[in-house]
């Protein structure tokens, strides 16, 4: 028990702390990199910092789940998102790079409220666990498309980034549901949506 507190502890100061590495190219790199106005580039930099927020949170939500559930496939299933959300959380702290921004200040905060978050889901069991991790990735994809309405027109390169996170949340979405996930109550996926709007709201700006 001592070795795995230990090492879900590592992996919560390296998600928070050290840069993300991607396994995959990153999307758009071919791409030139696009001219953009100073205040273009202030928003291309904040909403990289809410995805990377976000994508901050889901490894947090990823943890908590997994070590709560009783069932080796949820476990392994969470497991492997949480290794392309790494892989996302490297795309949008590079992007946030390139348009001189930072990260979010409040990372561990949005970390440990996630992670309790993860656990308290797990405890109901795994098909409540898995719908949890469902609507949580529909919720992502939805705010991602919404992004990609955002990000100036001639900014490929975050584009590119933005497509290819919507396309694997879905897929985790697809993959909770198969593996037995269950919709939640409407009161639920709102308090979900309410909290998403307010960190959404803070992140851009801190």
């Amino acid at each position: 028990m001592i070795d795995g507190l230990i090492i879900e502890f590592d992996r919560a100061l390296r998600t928070i702390f050290a840069p993300a590495r991607s396994v995959r190219p990153t999307p758009g790199a071919d791409q030139p990199e696009a001219e953009l106005s100073e205040a273009e580039r202030a928003h291309v930099a904040g909403l990289m910092r809410v995805n990377h927020v976000g994508e901050i949170c889901a490894q947090a939500l990823y943890q908590g789940q997994a070590l709560t559930s009783s069932d080796p496939s949820v476990t392994e299933a969470l497991r492997q998102a949480a290794d392309e959300e790494t892989e996302h959380l490297a795309w949008t702290e590079q992007r946030i790079g390139d348009m001189g921004g930072h990260k979010s200040l409040l990372n561990p905060l949005w970390y440990a409220g996630a992670l309790s978050i993860g656990v308290v889901a797990g405890r109901f069991g795994d098909r409540w666990n898995l719908g949890f991790l469902a609507e949580t990735e529909r919720q992502v994809e939805a705010h991602l498309s919404g992004h990609m309405e955002r990000v100036p027109h001639q900014d490929g390169r975050s584009l590119a980034i933005l497509d290819q996170m919507r396309k694997d949340e879905a897929g985790h979405a697809d993959t909770a549901v198969a593996l037995g996930a269950v919709e939640l109550p409407a009161p639920a996926r709102l308090a979900m949506k309410l909290a998403s709007k307010v960190m959404t709201t803070v992140a851009y700006r801190i």
